[in-house]
């Protein structure tokens, strides 16, 4: 089975819920709280071993007492924690959520041990990193050390994904070339490209000037209306599976792991995003981060069921 390293963040969500969001200066009652494993890279982290794959994770956290919390769910879904750093010098990385009540989030983050994910933490996990098939990466650890890294992981014939996520104001050309797939929402591509993404055929020209740049895939989460899949050959929609969103945290990050999952499986890239889109799509349906990531069973089943 070939190897999926994910390298990344990993926080414990605080959600609160609420009716809706507030505005600038309101106070607002809430309806509960949740504290739930999370982060980007751990999201991805858990769906790839839920789903199926072999997944080795890339992170650190604090010698603190909700690590385990993280470190719990992560084996729980068979992924290899070994190499992922404990310190007694720094916290957890937190995430602040807000979900409303369409399903829609806001999240401020806490970095703490995610920002020890550095290039001399790389360096010493260079053997996990030499023994993957895929790279996954996101950039919510140091943005500078994840380009290195995919840059010597594609120099090294690794198949690289980059889920740019927080979206940075741009990306070097050089990262571009290295990167096979580029997988943001339309919302990151906007930020990414600097253009406007409210309609299919803008998000489609933000994409076209990303290939432009030398990435090699922009495959584009567009929400309820599916994924957008451009490269130099084709541009297509995939549609979503139609569901009622109850909370759409971790959503792009299920999305992501199932996508690498069926193409370290030897899946079409057409299979692997309609792979994919099931798993974000039943995810919606749950709460929390992880707590929503569905197993391999449950996405075959749904995608037998729900036939698009």
């Amino acid at each position: 089975m070939k190897k999926i390293v994910v390298v990344g963040s990993t926080n414990i969500d605080f959600v609160v819920r609420l009716t809706e969001m507030p505005k600038k200066g309101e106070t607002v009652h809430t309806k509960s709280f949740d504290k739930i494993p999370g982060g980007k890279g751990a999201n991805q982290a858990c769906a790839v071993g839920k789903l199926g794959g072999n997944c080795t994770f890339l992170s650190a956290v604090g010698n603190d007492g909700v690590s385990e919390l993280a470190l719990n769910s992560l084996r729980a879904a068979n992924v290899n924690i070994r190499p992922i750093l404990v310190s007694d010098d720094t916290s957890t990385g937190i995430a602040i959520i807000a979900v409303n009540d369409e399903g829609e989030n806001s999240i401020m983050i806490i970095p703490g041990a995610n920002s020890l994910c550095d290039n001399d933490y790389f360096t010493a996990h260079q053997s996990e990193l030499n023994d993957a098939d895929y790279v996954i990466a996101q950039l919510e650890t140091p943005i500078d050390d994840v380009y290195n890294l995919l840059v010597a992981a594609k120099e090294a014939k690794k198949v690289t994904i980059l889920n740019p996520a927080p979206a940075p104001d741009t990306i070097p050309d050089l990262v571009l070339s290295h990167i096979d797939f580029l997988t943001p929402n339309e919302t990151e591509l906007a930020k990414v490209a600097g253009m406007p993404t409210e309609t299919i055929p803008e998000i489609t020209a933000a994409a076209e000037a990303l290939l432009q740049r030398g990435v090699g895939n922009v495959l584009v989460t567009v929400g309820s209306r599916g994924a957008l899949l451009c490269n130099r050959n084709v541009s297509h929609l995939y549609p979503a599976y139609p569901q009622k969103a109850v909370d759409t945290t971790a959503a792009g990050d299920t999305f992501n792991a199932a996508f690498a999952v069926a193409l370290a499986e030897g899946w079409t890239m057409d299979e692997a995003i309609v792979f994919a889109n099931a798993a974000a799509g039943l995810s919606v349906t749950r709460k929390g981060a992880q707590t929503s990531i569905p197993c391999r069973s449950e996405v075959l089943d749904f995608m037998r069921d729900h036939a698009l």
